[in-house]
């Protein structure tokens, strides 16, 4: 069976190919591959070793030939040719009242497609509008209306942590995310700083909550009255990267115990004990914008 690979295309899009015709091919080079209608370029970023299984609809299309230095070079073209022809189109859009914000222009490589990716807060009708634009360009006109982590992904960019956001690095598809996840993981119910680029919650915030949840429900929750091997107090927090309740005795001291050194837990609980990381105190504005972010998520 012919060799799978991934292919990473403009704006971090990416689609697997068969090597039908077995070319001897090397990573992070360029391929020209099968399209829906014609040829299009992308960069071969991985090779799959695991076998997968797709529907027959879905079943990936052919790499037709490594790209030749003519190939490249008319990639550079077509790359200028887009940032012109995205000022182009905004005209046009101005011309035609329509309230939307073009993100980028793509042609595919072959001259057969452009695409115009925009968002908007509602549906458009951009009918006249595509038919202005293939009489301009004398092509197949695609435009499609996408999220706003979508627009963030073909942008690019650096995340708050400093590195490349991870939606242009390894994430294929997005999954939704609420500020549940933070909370389990005790960060700072700040949205500026759960928020990425897009202005949703970070994706980021789902990948170690699995851990969290799976680690806290080995303990008595924040708050209970326990009795463990190295003394008796109420516990304070959960520190999961050291499997350990922090407890709280008296004068103040706090002791350490692991979920097999606990021997008892009150039947009442105690007081709630204030949060190590404390969320926003009644910020009536912070509160309404987390609502507004698990809004969002649930739209989607």
């Amino acid at each position: 069976m012919a060799e799978l690979y991934l292919v990473e295309f403009k704006g971090s899009r990416k689609e697997y190919f068969f090597n039908t015709y077995y070319h001897s091919l090397k990573l992070s080079e360029y391929v020209i591959i099968q399209a829906e209608r014609g040829e299009d370029i992308g960069l071969l970023s991985k090779k799959v070793d695991v076998e997968m299984n797709f529907e027959e609809s879905a079943r990936p299309r052919s790499i037709l030939r490594p790209a030749s230095d003519d190939d490249k070079a008319k990639l550079e073209e077509i790359r200028q040719k887009e940032i012109t022809h995205e000022t182009e189109v905004i005209e046009m859009i101005r011309k035609h009242r329509l309230e939307m914000k073009v993100v980028d222009v793509e042609w595919q490589f072959d001259g057969n497609k452009m695409t115009v990716f925009f968002t908007a807060d509602h549906r458009v009708d951009f009918r006249e509008l595509v038919k202005d634009l293939a009489a301009r360009y004398k092509t197949r006109i695609e435009l499609r209306q996408i999220g706003v982590r979508d627009e963030a992904r073909r942008l690019g960019g650096v995340g708050i942590c400093g590195l490349e956001q991870c939606c242009n690095a390894f994430i294929t598809e997005f999954v939704p995310i609420s500020t549940q996840q933070a909370r389990e993981q005790d960060l700072p119910l700040n949205p500026s700083k759960i928020s990425g680029n897009c202005g949703r919650l970070l994706c980021c915030l789902r990948y170690e909550s699995e851990t969290y949840e799976t680690c806290k429900r080995r303990f008595p929750p924040p708050g209970a009255r326990v009795r463990a091997k190295t003394g008796e107090g109420i516990i304070e927090k959960i520190d999961v990267f050291n499997e350990q309740a922090v407890i709280k005795v008296e004068d103040g001291i706090t002791i350490r115990a692991g979920a097999g050194d606990i021997l008892s837990v009150e039947a009442e609980r105690a007081a709630e004990v204030k949060p190590a990381v404390a969320e926003l105190d009644e910020d009536v504005e912070a509160q309404e914008e987390l609502k507004k972010l698990d809004d969002s998520e649930r739209a989607n």
